[in-house]
C-alpha cells in the first residue's frame, strides 16, 4: 500500500472548516474580476445597488439558511442603519466610512435588543415577533423628527473617504462599495465554514440533539441573529451613501419580503445563491420599471416558477447536479 493510498481517505474526510475549496476560490475570483469591470458595462449606480442587495441577501441567508431562523423583519436593520448613516453624514458631517460603521453598529445593537426577545419563540411565532418589531421601527421612522418623516433624509453628502479621497463620483464610490460587499460576503463565508458555523448547522438540523451535546443553543441563536442584523445594516448603510437617501421604503415590510424572495430564488443555505437571487430581482426591478405595477406581478410569476422548477433555488439545484456545495 502506497503513501498516497493512505492519504486519500484522510483528504476525503477533511472537515468543512479546513479551507476554501478550489471551486469556490475560482468562483470568487471570477466574481471579483466581473465586478471590477462591471462599471464599464452597466450604469455604476445600478451595479452598486445590486451589490448592496447581494450583501443584504447574504446576511439574511446566514440567519435562515444556516441558523434555521426565518425573520420577517430584516428591513428594520437594513433601513435603520440607512437612517443612522445618512444622519451621521448629513447632520454630523462624518466621513463615509465612519457613517457606514456607526450605521452597522446601530443595526447590530438593534438586532441584539430584538433578538434577545425573539429567540424565546420558535417557528412562525419567531417570524411574527420579528415582523412586529420591524413594524415598530417603521412607525418610529415615520414619526421621529430626525428621520424626515415621509420625505426621509435627502441629499446625503458622500464626502471624502478617511478625509482624504473624494467619493463624490459614482466611479470612485463604486470601488468602495465593491470592497465592502466583497469583504462582507467573504467574512460571511468564513463564519459559515468556521466551527461556529458548524454548530449553527447542527442546531438547524436537530436542536434537541445540540442541546443534549451541551451547546447553549439560545446563545448561538442570538449571536447569529446579531451577526445577520449587523451585515444587513452594513448593506443598508452603504446603500444610503450610494443613493444619498434614506427613506421609508428601506424599513417597509415589503423590503423584508424582497430579501426573502431573493434568498429563496437563489437558494437557501448556499453561499452564492443569495448573490444570484439579488441580481435577478434588482435587474427585473430596474429594467422592467417602465411597466409600473406589473413589475410586482412579473416578480410573483417568476417566483412561482422558480419554486416549482427549482425547489431548492437555482444555485441549490445546480449544486445538486454538480454534487458539490455552492
Amino acid at each position: 500500500m502506497s503513501v498516497s493510498d493512505i492519504q486519500a481517505p484522510v483528504n476525503e474526510r477533511r472537515p468543512a472548516t479546513a479551507g476554501m475549496p478550489m471551486l469556490h476560490k475560482a468562483i470568487f475570483a471570477v466574481l471579483f474580476v466581473l465586478l471590477a469591470i462591471l462599471p464599464m458595462l452597466v450604469y455604476p449606480v445600478f451595479a452598486m445597488k445590486v451589490m448592496c442587495f447581494a450583501l443584504f441577501a447574504a446576511a439574511f441567508n446566514l440567519l435562515l439558511g444556516f441558523g434555521g431562523l426565518l425573520s420577517f423583519g430584516h428591513a428594520a436593520y437594513f433601513g435603520g442603519a440607512s437612517y443612522v448613516a445618512a444622519h451621521a453624514s448629513k447632520v454630523w458631517g462624518w466621513t463615509p466610512e465612519a457613517s457606514i460603521l456607526v450605521g452597522t453598529l446601530a443595526a447590530g445593537l438593534l438586532g441584539l435588543a430584538i433578538g434577545a426577545l425573539a429567540i424565546r419563540r420558535q417557528g412562525i411565532y419567531f417570524a411574527m415577533v420579528t415582523l412586529a418589531f420591524a413594524q415598530m421601527v417603521y412607525f418610529f421612522a415615520l414619526q421621529a423628527d430626525f428621520t424626515g418623516g415621509e420625505d426621509g433624509i435627502q441629499s446625503v453628502p458622500r464626502g471624502e473617504l478617511f478625509g482624504l479621497f473624494s467619493v463624490n463620483s459614482n466611479e470612485a464610490l463604486y470601488y468602495l462599495v465593491l470592497a465592502i460587499t466583497f469583504g462582507g460576503i467573504l467574512f460571511l463565508y468564513r463564519i459559515v465554514h468556521s466551527p461556529f458555523g458548524q454548530v449553527l448547522k447542527a442546531i438547524r438540523e436537530n436542536e434537541p440533539r445540540a442541546i443534549s451535546l451541551g451547546y447553549r443553543v439560545n446563545r448561538y441563536k442570538l449571536m447569529v441573529f446579531v451577526l445577520s442584523a449587523s451585515f444587513a445594516g452594513l448593506a443598508g448603510a452603504t446603500k444610503s451613501q450610494v443613493f444619498q437617501l434614506a427613506s421609508l421604503t428601506d424599513v417597509h415590510w415589503s423590503m423584508s419580503g424582497e430579501v426573502v424572495l431573493m434568498t429563496l430564488l437563489g437558494g437557501v443555505g448556499t453561499v452564492f445563491g443569495p448573490i444570484l437571487g439579488a441580481t435577478i430581482v434588482v435587474t427585473m426591478q430596474n429594467y422592467l420599471a417602465s411597466m409600473g405595477a406589473w413589475v410586482t406581478v412579473i416578480q410573483g410569476v417568476i417566483f412561482v416558477l422558480g419554486v416549482l422548477l427549482f425547489r431548492e433555488g437555482i444555485i441549490g439545484v445546480l449544486s445538486k447536479w454538480l454534487k458539490r456545495p455552492l
